[in-house]
């Protein structure tokens, strides 16, 4: 696993893109998993070891993601991810232009037997309002680098509200009708910030997308 950091409360570490964040119907190794036989091997435990799970990122997305080792811990990263104190802040790679910078509005609905979401209207009694801030850091050609802070955490929330604006992101192949087989989403989580839950410290870790393509293509990956 590749560690960020670790304490008695927090694991934090990197997401490979392609590994899912908890078992699922694949069977793959997940990300909880790999985080509990860490914490056994390392510290010797016998029997079940405690990880908690207090975010997600979608099973294509790669970067930072932060765990609980206590149940208190747990309890205190979730009521902060309840009260928007722990931000997340994303680099996508859209194809087509938007203006500079701008807030996206919408509510969304998910479909929990397709595992999708969709634009719905506001009176739609399952949509729940999905807010992100977005910045354009670097265009070229039909692609454009977008810094991306999400406000809520809606379900594929960032692929689904640039697809319902013709601005898909590049390699996803759920909501980008033009994706071809064999690409990588081009969806990063490049910084996290939480307060400590015991030492309430504002706590920020950040992740860089590979240097492969698209994002070679990029001059300006760093978040500021």
């Amino acid at each position: 696993m590749n560690i960020l950091f670790e304490d008695n409360h927090l694991l934090v570490v990197v997401k490979e893109p392609n590994v899912p964040m908890q078992e699922d119907e694949s069977q793959d190794l997940d990300l909880l998993t790999m985080g509990k036989e860490y914490l056994r091997q390392k510290y010797d435990k016998p029997g079940n070891v405690y990880l908690g799970l207090v975010h997600r990122l979608d099973r294509p997305v790669g970067g930072v993601v932060v765990f609980a080792k206590t149940s208190k811990a747990a309890a205190r990263l979730s009521e902060a991810v309840r009260t928007h104190q722990l931000h997340k802040e994303y680099l996508a790679i859209i194809e087509g232009e938007l203006p500079d910078r701008g807030t996206l509005n919408d509510y969304l609905r998910k479909d929990t037997q397709r595992n999708t979401s969709k634009v719905v209207d506001a009176k739609d009694p399952e949509g729940k309002l999905s807010t992100l801030r977005y910045e354009v850091q670097e265009r070229s050609d039909f692609l454009s680098l977008v810094k991306i802070e999400l406000i809520t955490g809606r379900s594929h929330q960032i692929r689904v509200q640039f697809s319902s604006r013709k601005t898909p992101l590049w390699g996803d192949a759920r909501y980008n009708s033009g994706s071809k087989a064999g690409q990588q989403i081009a969806l990063w989580a490049v910084r996290l910030s939480l307060p400590h839950p015991v030492t309430k410290e504002t706590l920020t870790f950040t992740s860089l997308p590979p240097q492969s393509f698209p994002w070679s293509r990029f001059n300006s990956q760093k978040p500021e």
